[in-house]
């Protein structure tokens, strides 16, 4: 089949991510489904809202299905976001289209820059740059600009443009339609009159300010990472050395910083402080510390997803969920209890992440929510 899907955050849902799905159907008029992660984000926070939320909004204003990236994925680098959101789309096996939009739209020149991680004497700049102390990002710009190009430094530069790059990396079967991000940058203040970054409406909604002229979420209260402060500080002080160097993307010693930190620190902000060096950006502690609190290690990400969740649709996503029942790979939940009984162990392992990261975040908001969610929310059918 034809059919479209976007991997997304929708951190808050705003008028960008409807004008990227507007765009993505008229390029290709077919249903279209969000891979979206739910309890917490790619930069290390937790999501603003809770992921039945996100999704409810999200059909309501153009996707026509959304189903979860898994946490072990969400809160994962670049490639591991890549590795979830492009593993459930082929996995779909309907999936013709991978939709996103980059600060660059140049899908030649991005799919150029994918390539140019294979080769041989980008990868031993990259490793020179890495012994020389630069953190990974800032190695790989460097590493590109000298053995290919400034155009091709300048995409992964830009936070969009590289995960543009690592979906196409991932990709093994899906065509791509490349939009040119809309309004402000990634976290940016600014923008144009309609259209502004997700940062500046997280900002936004912490300060109590209106953001309906920006966004169509309505969101009556919304979550907090830092009142998961000392839930973190205590797991923190629970685990082992050799247990923190289990995590994702712990290595070179890191766990050991990490663990001094704790010792000495009363709240994550002064761990995170303790711990940075120009090596390790503050999205990645701070998603190191986040998947301390959760529970997942570095293994869980390096598999391919085991499960697509459903969470939301319309009668277009019936359609499209027809057609995943017959093509689909890996298994689909619609009830989760069901579901869960039908997977194996490596995945219901996986699945528990997804089940704790939703009651961790509802003890992130001022009036915290009941746990279990999960399983007394049910799938969201929009008419």
């Amino acid at each position: 089949m034809n059919f479209n899907a976007i991997i997304c955050e929708y951190n808050p849902f705003h008028n960008g991510h409807k004008y990227h799905i507007e765009r993505v159907k008229t390029e290709n008029n077919a249903p279209t489904a969000a891979i979206m992660s739910g309890s917490f984000t790619q930069r290390g926070d937790v999501s603003v809202t809770d992921k039945f939320t996100k999704a409810k909004t999200a059909v309501e204003n153009g996707a026509d299905l959304v189903v979860e990236l898994p946490t072990v994925y969400a809160l994962g680098s670049a490639r591991t976001f890549a590795r979830g959101g492009v593993g459930i789309a082929e996995a779909m096996g309907c999936v013709k289209n991978l939709c996103f939009s980059a600060e660059n739209a140049d899908k030649e020149l991005l799919t150029e820059t994918a390539r140019a991680f294979e080769d041989e004497k980008f990868k031993a700049e990259l490793k020179n740059n890495m012994q020389s102390g630069d953190y990974y990002p800032q190695a790989v710009e460097k590493a590109m600009r000298k053995v290919f190009s400034d155009r091709h430094a300048n995409i992964v530069s830009e936070p969009n443009n590289i995960l543009a790059v690592e979906y196409i990396r991932e990709s093994k079967t899906l065509d791509f339609i490349v939009t040119k991000r809309m309004g402000a940058a990634h976290d940016s203040t600014g923008g144009s009159s309609s259209i502004k970054s997700a940062s500046e409406l997280r900002q936004m909604l912490r300060s109590g300010k209106d953001i309906s002229p920006f966004s169509p979420s309505k969101l009556s209260e919304t979550a907090d990472v830092e009142r998961l402060d000392r839930i973190i500080l205590y797991k923190l002080r629970t685990m082992t050395q050799s247990e923190l160097r289990l995590l994702p993307d712990v290595s070179e010693g890191l766990e050991n910083r990490i663990a001094e930190a704790v010792k000495s620190s009363v709240s994550v902000a002064e761990i995170l402080e303790k711990v940075k060096t120009k090596r390790y950006t503050m999205a990645r502690l701070r998603r190191i510390l986040l998947c301390a609190l959760l529970g997942i290690t570095d293994e869980m990400g390096k598999c391919t997803p085991p499960y697509i969740r459903v969470l939301a649709f319309n009668a277009r996503g019936a359609e499209m969920l027809g057609e995943i029942k017959k093509s689909s790979s890996i298994p689909l939940i619609t009830n989760v209890a069901d579901g869960y009984k039908s997977l194996g162990d490596s995945a219901k392992r996986i699945f528990d992440i997804d089940i704790l990261a939703t009651d961790v975040l509802a003890l992130a908001f001022k009036n915290p929510k009941p746990c279990k969610l999960d399983f007394t929310r049910g799938v969201i059918v929009i008419k």
